[in-house]
């Protein structure tokens, strides 16, 4: 029997219109995406409502995705509504409720420095827990920095921009630490590799501006739950100085979902979480995800 993390010997995935068995799909080690990193993703999250299952901001996700490969002049014959299809069969057919999916478009063989002229189509979906864990995370400062928007189309979830952010992980891990915070190119607090980054100080929110960061869907909802409550949200330039000042501290992401930050650098929150807005938010965050708010598709 198949021992893996994402499938088991009965996981069916979508690759290039048709189902196919995960321990049967095949790729070629010549892929352009495989030595040059040309490719896309997203990552999706599916939950069991009271009306069925619900992906989260199906529609965004979606479109992100099909930007992406604009960016990279790369065409795939689906649209986003195709895709929800697609992606309603893939849960229905491995019986999933509470699950995150991960389309994926890779590029056939090349060497060349271009798109290569076919892509593939890969929808998979597995059980998956929050990324980081929901305890309460030690952040350092990663040597790493994001790159900026004249380097990298940092607004496209392009494979390749990752690698940045494997590194800042590594290294933070390597040093005892649960994730990193890396830098943009002026030396501010951008964002964690694969999370966004608030601050909470004096009852008021600070994300970052930058265009070093990827500016995240879950990141957009949580701001706009902040704006029920009648918390302020500023995006600004973080500082160094900022972190020493906070009271409190938190991750976005779809993957992540909302997080606690309990210290940056060995330097501990001000606050307990229970007694933040981030925990506040969380909280909203995780009872509307279960309860239909902000879906864009239910299978019933």
């Amino acid at each position: 029997m198949i021992q893996s993390n994402y499938y088991n010997d009965k996981t069916v995935i979508f690759l290039d219109g048709n189902w196919v068995k995960a321990k049967e799909a095949t790729t070629s080690v010549f892929s352009q995406t495989l030595h040059y990193g040309i490719g896309a993703f997203e990552g999706i999250r599916a939950y069991q409502t009271p009306s069925g299952i619900s992906l989260f901001k199906a529609g965004s996700h979606f479109r992100r995705l099909l930007h992406s490969l604009e960016v990279l002049s790369i065409k795939i014959p689906y649209t986003e509504e195709e895709l929800f299809d697609i992606t309603q069969k893939l849960l229905q057919k491995n019986n999933l409720r509470n699950a995150y999916v991960r389309p994926l478009v890779y590029m056939n063989e090349d060497m060349r420095l271009t798109p290569a002229r076919k892509a593939h189509v890969m929808i998979a979906a597995w059980e998956w827990g929050q990324l980081l864990g929901s305890g309460e995370l030690n952040l350092t400062l990663s040597t790493f920095y994001r790159p900026e928007k004249k380097s990298l189309p940092i607004t496209a979830k392009l494979i390749g921009n990752y690698t940045n952010g494997v590194l800042a992980s590594q290294e933070a891990r390597a040093k005892g630490f649960d994730e990193a915070l890396m830098f943009d190119v002026q030396g501010n607090i951008a964002q964690a590799p694969g999370a966004n980054f608030f601050l909470e100080r004096d009852g008021e929110l600070y994300t970052s501006s930058s265009a070093s960061i990827m500016s995240g869907i879950t990141r957009k909802v949580v701001m706009e739950y902040a704006k029920e409550l009648g918390v302020k949200v500023h995006e600004q330039a973080i500082t160094i100085d900022m972190i020493h000042n906070a009271d409190s501290a938190f991750l976005t992401g779809t993957a992540t979902e909302v997080v606690s930050v309990r210290s940056i650098e060995g330097e501990q929150m001000k606050l307990a979480w229970e007694d933040s807005i981030g925990s506040q938010l969380a909280e909203i965050y995780q009872h509307r995800i279960r309860n239909d708010d902000y879906h864009s598709m239910t299978i019933v």
